[in-house]
C-alpha cells in the first residue's frame, strides 16, 4: 500500500509530490516516488485536486510497480461533491484509494470519546460519508473516507490497522515526511527503492 501527499504554499505555482509505499502488515517504508511540478489551477476550496493530482500522476506513473492501495491525505467521499482527492485519482488510475484528512471538508459529526480507537459517523443529507475517528488519546480526530473501490466499513477497519503510535496513520505519515523532506532538500527526485526491501 502506499500514501500520497503533496507540499505547496496556497498560492505557490510549485507542486512537491509523493507516494511512499509500504509493506502490510508491517508498515515500513520500502520505497517512494518523488515529483516537482507546477500548477496553474488557482486554489479554490472544494477543488484542489484539480492543483495537485496532476503531480501525484506523474509520482504514480514513475513507480514499476503500482501499490494496491493509496491513502491520501486528503478525503474521499467526505466531501459535499463526494469526490475528493482520493475519489478523483481513484477514478482516474482504477486504484482502490482512501481518504485520512486532518480537517472536516463536509458533513457533521459528534465528537468522538477522548481515548484512541473512538469513533463517530460523519453524516451529510442522511448520508454516513465518513468518520471522524481518535487515533490517539486527547488528540483531535482524523476524518476516515472511502474513496474508490472501497467500502465505508474497509476504510475505517484500515485505518486502525495503518495506525500506530502517531495522531496520523503511518500511509499519510510517511507520505508527509518525505514529500517535505524533498521540498527542503534532502531527497532526490524519482523513483527510489529502500535498501534491504523489495516490493515482493
Amino acid at each position: 500500500m502506499a500514501g500520497a501527499d503533496i507540499s505547496l504554499a496556497l498560492y505557490s505555482e510549485t507542486v512537491y509530490a509523493g507516494l511512499v509505499v509500504l509493506s502490510y502488515p508491517e508498515l515500513r517504508p520500502i520505497a517512494y516516488s518523488l515529483v516537482r511540478s507546477s500548477t496553474i489551477f488557482p486554489y479554490v476550496p472544494g477543488y484542489l485536486a484539480f492543483r495537485e493530482i496532476p503531480a501525484i500522476l506523474r509520482a504514480f506513473e514513475q513507480m514499476p510497480v503500482k501499490p494496491h492501495l493509496v491513502m491520501f491525505d486528503g478525503n474521499g467521499i467526505l466531501h459535499a461533491r463526494r469526490m475528493g482527492i482520493a475519489s478523483h485519482f481513484g477514478i482516474l488510475t482504477g486504484t482502490v484509494t482512501m481518504g485520512c484528512a486532518k480537517k472536516k471538508l463536509a458533513g457533521q459529526y459528534a465528537e468522538p470519546g477522548v481515548a484512541k480507537g473512538e469513533y463517530t459517523p460523519v453524516t451529510d443529507k442522511g448520508e454516513v460519508i465518513g468518520y471522524a475517528v481518535r487515533t490517539k488519546d486527547n488528540v483531535k480526530p482524523v476524518f476516515i473516507s472511502p474513496g474508490h473501490q472501497m467500502s465505508l466499513e474497509d476504510s475505517l477497519t484500515l485505518a486502525f490497522k495503518c495506525t500506530g503510535k502517531h495522531r496520523l496513520p503511518e500511509p499519510t505519515r510517511y507520505a508527509h515526511e518525505y514529500v517535505n523532506r524533498f521540498r527542503m532538500g534532502e531527497l532526490a527526485e524519482g523513483y527510489h527503492e529502500i535498501a534491504n526491501w523489495t516490493l515482493f
